[in-house]
């Protein structure tokens, strides 16, 4: 089938930025579609005029119905890079697209900071929760971030002041590339800019020695985190995510999720990670909603229900972590969810659920682990190995 869709990345200079033959598809264009922004640096075209409809989604059902027309849809820069692009090929078959990109944000940034776009996180809040971009708060780390308006850049400025980071650089940029750019540079701690509504933030992670140290890999503190004292700790939270193997939107069930440390750390791990959190108690759901927000994830979705019934209509999982509730009914039910290399961990630390697990183990095999944990701690005025409670942990593949 001929694509009779475009799509087309447009900057700040407008028509004039295009190259001759993408200039040619939109000046040929019967309908033009695409937001108040992009429709003025193309005003001087007679095509028909559609708006971005709210909610986003209406926009497939109102591109199909223009098929056989000379359709146009503008978008800002790279119409597959943290844009609407994306959004519209996963619907409409990509052989009747064209997408024709322009310089994106991040690129345009890179230019504007000098730095190396390969040696930078490139993330977007646009349209998203701006807490997500705390799980990127590290040491030295450069981050260009699309932001969702103007007070984005203040709302991260706290992020990272309250992080010991507030000596941070940032730098919000505005109309990269027109006749109105704009750029205003500041310290996280003494942010007070008002800035345009779109604009994208370049920020320069500086941390202060009592920074707080929230690496992506799994084993975050345990202080970290709010928790009535029930909750995986440091070391064999640390264990079992590795063994659940966090992939690029992958998405996890955390049975008996607690305040929720093994689901978060799975959604920091990688990125686009998705989890669902089952928790009956509804003080632990707020605990391990207080903690997504904190770390960095606010998408962690928690569920109030008990296994195996609430797991019923859930979107299969990659992952399954059963943290409390072993039976025999929940971990069929959560074998039969699962997908093919899907992993499956379980801990438990009461004889009841170890016999139980011991009995699954010899049906459908997997590797058996008794994690002993010691810290060291003050007896007086010396220290002495304190230990924990051992943690039996079963964790297998499904094949």
């Amino acid at each position: 089938m001929t694509a009779w869709l475009h799509i087309v990345g447009i900057g700040e200079d407008g028509l004039d930025g295009l190259t001759p033959a993408t200039r040619t598809v939109v000046e040929a264009a019967e309908i033009i579609v695409g937001g108040e922004r992009h429709h003025a640096l193309s005003d001087s075209l007679g095509a028909e005029r559609i708006a971005w409809p709210s909610p986003f989604d209406a926009m497939i059902n109102t591109l199909q119905d223009f098929r056989g027309r000379r359709v146009v849809v503008l978008v800002t820069g790279d119409p597959l890079w943290f844009s609407v692009g994306a959004r519209i090929g996963r619907t409409i078959p990509p052989n009747q697209i064209v997408y024709h990109p322009q310089l994106s944000a991040f690129q345009l940034a890179s230019a504007l900071m000098g730095w190396s776009i390969a040696d930078v996180e490139t993330l977007t809040v646009h349209g998203r929760p701006v807490e997500q971009m705390i799980a990127f708060i590290q040491p030295d780390q450069r981050l260009l971030i699309l932001t969702t308006g103007a007070d984005t850049p203040g709302q991260i400025a706290k992020f990272l002041t309250e992080r010991g980071f507030g000596e941070s650089r940032m730098t919000v940029l505005a109309a990269m590339g027109g006749q109105n750019q704009e750029r205003f540079d500041g310290l996280a701690n003494s942010w007070t800019h008002v800035v345009p509504a779109f604009n994208t933030l370049a920020v320069e992670c500086i941390a202060a020695p009592d920074a707080a140290l929230l690496p992506r890999v799994p084993g975050l503190e345990d202080a970290l985190f709010q928790s009535d004292g029930t909750m995986t700790k440091q070391e064999v939270r640390a264990v079992t995510v590795a063994k659940l193997m966090p992939m690029r939107g992958a998405l996890l069930w955390d049975i008996g999720t607690g305040c929720g440390s093994v689901a978060v750390e799975w959604m920091r791990a990688a990125r686009y990670a998705r989890a669902i959190g089952i928790e009956p108690r509804a003080d632990r759901r707020a605990l391990a909603a207080a903690n997504a927000l904190a770390l960095g994830t606010p998408k962690l979705e928690i569920l109030d229900g008990e296994a195996p019934e609430v797991l019923q209509g859930l979107d299969a999982p990659d992952a399954i972590f059963i943290g409390g509730g072993l039976s025999e009914e929940v971990f069929e039910a959560a074998w039969s969810a699962l997908k093919p290399l899907g992993r499956l961990v379980v801990n438990a630390v009461t004889l009841e659920s170890e016999m139980v697990m011991i009995a699954l183990q010899k049906i459908h095999g997997g590797q058996l682990v008794k994690l002993a944990i010691q810290r060291a701690e003050p007896i007086g005025s010396y220290q002495g190995w304190r230990p924990q409670m051992p943690v039996t942990q079963w964790s297998l593949i499904k094949r």
